[in-house]
């Protein structure tokens, strides 16, 4: 019987290409070509296997997939099939399969095509993650996690391998594993002094709510905020704080602060209560600072409240005078108190008022004075009159040292990513 050699199979799945569009997140598509391969050395096909296979190329090449498929379908018929026929067919079978959206049959082929043992090393990395690959945007991810898991192996920790993998354990409902295969990729990332990609961050938030875990979304979150800070974190992260239960009502003053630092405030009513908590706090400079900024955005000074907040700028303006006038008389007398809690109070409202030196000097004497009424929130407020005069390094010390569960520490944590990582 007469024997045909036929081209190597390799040169179809150049032409036809696998490709993964990776639909979940908005990845960018992955091509998948193979490199050439040479037939090995005496191995052929006959002239019936051949034959129908070489009409199948010419059909993959107009595009015909489905004809191409029913002309490799011939080959069924030819009994006792060689190893290399076998693995032509399947080879064809699978590139043309693919092209044609059977993915089921596409699979078969192509793992009886790695079962062969007949790729080379680097022909069947790519041929794994094309299956793995293909069988993901089918949106069958038990046999996505099979091939995708085993593309991590052979072929390296290809990142969108990773990713896809990671997808296909949350997607199939998998959340424990999704979220431990998330943690280690995002630990690994950050042990090598990478930004853990922006994608993985937020299915890590996704799982935690998944599970109702909030400990693990405000985890997600804060390196969402760190890595890529956006205004929508931002405001996520800030109604966390009030939210949290044990929030004390006395810090709400300082989560206005923290908001006006990161996504500023975004309604006229913010402006006004920020400023009438200021007013009470006793610092008047700050609050005449914020209704200016607020009548600079346009918030202000305009509609049925423009009488109402003119008075409040106008009280806001002459409280920030007197104080000035009398801040000697207030630094003689906080200096001689026994605890430092005046001294803290009045360093702030100077640092406000634009002196930073020597507020920063009553505040710092303050703390080392102690028997404050509340160290952490002096502590706190010493990291933002640090932050607000521009030294970075003691403000970040200074959040660092502030404790306790009634919420300033976690604004004070959120003080440090806002100092680290400004939203720009």
């Amino acid at each position: 019987m007469s024997k045909l050699r036929f081209a190597p199979i390799f040169v179809l799945l150049a032409a036809v290409g696998l490709t993964s569009t990776l639909p979940v997140l908005g990845l960018a598509p992955a091509a998948y070509a193979a490199d050439e391969a040479e037939q090995p050395k005496g191995e052929t096909v006959r002239a019936e296997v051949g034959l129908p296979l070489q009409a199948a190329q010419e059909l993959i090449k107009q595009q015909k997939y489905k004809e191409a498929l029913a002309k490799i379908a011939e080959t069924d018929a030819v009994p006792n099939k060689t190893p290399w026929e076998t693995f032509t067919i399947d080879h064809m079978r699978g590139a043309a399969a693919a092209r044609a959206g059977d993915t089921e049959l596409a699979g078969k082929s192509f793992e009886s095509v790695i079962a062969s043992g007949r790729l080379s090393p680097a022909e069947q990395v790519k041929v794994v993650q094309a299956l793995g690959n293909m069988y993901y945007d089918a949106k069958n991810y038990p046999k996505a996690i099979e091939w995708l898991t085993r593309s991590m192996k052979e072929g390296g920790a290809d990142p969108q391998t990773r990713t896809l993998l990671i997808q296909s354990y949350y997607l199939s409902n998998d959340i424990p594993r999704a979220t431990s295969e998330l943690q280690s990729a995002i630990a690994a990332d950050e042990s090598a002094g990478r930004a853990p990609s922006e994608i993985e961050l937020k299915l890590l938030a996704s799982c935690a709510l998944k599970s109702n875990d909030k400990g693990g979304y405000q985890v997600a979150l804060e390196k969402l905020n760190t890595y890529y800070p956006k205004k929508d974190y931002w405001l996520d992260l800030i109604g966390r704080v009030q939210n949290k239960p044990g929030f004390s009502d006395r810090l709400v003053l300082d989560l206005y602060r923290l908001k006006a630092a990161t996504v500023q405030l975004q309604t006229s009513s913010e402006f006004t209560d920020m400023a009438q908590l200021s007013l009470l706090a006793g610092f008047p400079a700050e609050a005449k600072k914020t209704l200016d900024q607020g009548y600079q955005s346009g918030l202000l000074g305009s509609g049925p409240d423009a009488a109402k907040q003119k008075r409040l700028q106008d009280q806001a303006g002459k409280a920030a005078s007197d104080d000035l006038k009398s801040m000697t008389q207030s630094e003689t007398a906080a200096v001689n108190a026994k605890e430092g809690t005046g001294q803290v109070n009045l360093g702030y409202a100077l640092v406000t008022a634009g002196q930073f030196d020597k507020g920063l000097r009553l505040m710092e004497d303050g703390l080392k004075k102690g028997n404050l009424k509340r160290s952490d929130d002096a502590k706190l407020h010493l990291g933002i009159a640090y932050q607000l005069a521009g030294q970075k390094d003691k403000a970040i010390e200074a959040f660092k040292s502030v404790q306790g569960t009634d919420g300033a520490a976690d604004l004070a944590r959120l003080w440090i990513m806002q100092v680290n990582h400004p939203l720009n």
